[in-house]
């Protein structure tokens, strides 16, 4: 017997809305443990996933509503026993250790996330989305930033280097170096870092070692999280011609030093703002000779 068209219609979304609500419910529940990994679950589109995260996890502005369960220091155990997440994404290099070791040691599903790179990001908003039943997403995603790296790249390979000091933090003044996640912003820019060699990623320096690098640029990033932070004061050093021509600029540090979708954003900002200091030094230099 043939049911009425109108029956089977029914059935028809029925069966479409209950496969839909299975498919939902398969998807599994997050702990997200940094403010990386936290944006780039919303790039993938798994962003109502999340049950909890970490101190800072301010973007995008939904994920304010997030539980917080610690931060990079201490990790709340009791919480994320509480919440039994189906996964818990973490940040190998920047979460505690030993608290990691006794949520695995309670048999809680844990993945790692450690980009050193831009492309790094893409391969684990692929691997994220994977995971979080967003494939499509996150391929989609992935594939557009990694375009536009490319094209950034090409726009500013063949750009005259100029010699410029990244103020990684005031007290004590701090620099990067090779294998430091800004450095590659300087990479691509084509900024000259006289501390690029330096074995540490991260090293703590003088004023009197930036003295003598002859430097054009100061690029001093800023957070909204750090509000009471006190740049380095650099206006008492004109003798670096930085200082004397009024080249500081100060992007914004969340974007910049997050290894998420939006740090290509920051990459392009910073990228203009150093053609502008470009611009400024060629302008001079042709004037000089004139």
């Amino acid at each position: 017997m043939k049911l009425p068209y109108l029956v089977y219609f029914l059935l028809l979304i029925s069966s479409s809305a209950y496969a839909e609500l299975v498919k939902e419910r398969s998807k599994p529940t997050i702990i997200a443990l940094a403010p990386h990994i936290v944006e780039m679950l919303y790039d993938v589109g798994a962003g109502e996933q999340i049950i909890g995260t970490t101190a800072f996890a301010d973007f995008p502005e939904q994920a304010k509503k997030i539980p917080r369960i610690g931060n990079y220091v201490r990790l709340q155990l009791e919480r994320v026993i509480e919440l039994q997440p189906d996964l818990i994404i973490a940040w190998k290099s920047g979460n505690p250790s030993d608290d990691l070791a006794r949520l695995e040691q309670l048999g809680f599903n844990i993945v790692y996330s450690q980009p050193n790179t831009f492309e790094d990001i893409a391969k684990e908003v692929r691997y994220f989305a994977k995971l979080t039943g967003h494939t499509q997403q996150g391929e989609q995603v992935a594939r557009k930033f990694e375009n536009e790296l490319a094209q950034i790249k090409k726009t500013y390979q063949n750009k005259s280097k100029i010699t410029g000091f990244y103020e990684l933090w005031s007290r004590p003044l701090t620099t990067v170096a090779k294998g430091s996640w800004p450095q590659q912003f300087l990479n691509v820019c084509q900024v000259n870092n006289p501390f690029k060699p330096v074995i540490t990623p991260y090293p703590q320096i003088s004023i009197e070692q930036v003295l003598p690098a002859d430097v054009q640029l100061i690029i001093q990033p800023l957070s909204e999280n750090q509000k009471e932070r006190e740049g380095f004061n650099w206006q008492d050093w004109t003798i670096i011609p930085a200082v004397a021509n009024k080249q500081i600029i100060q992007p914004d540090a969340d974007a910049m030093h997050r290894m998420s979708i939006r740090s290509l954003t920051a990459l392009k900002d910073l990228c203009k703002a150093i053609d502008k200091t470009r611009t400024h030094l060629l302008a001079k230099k042709t004037v000089a000779k004139t």
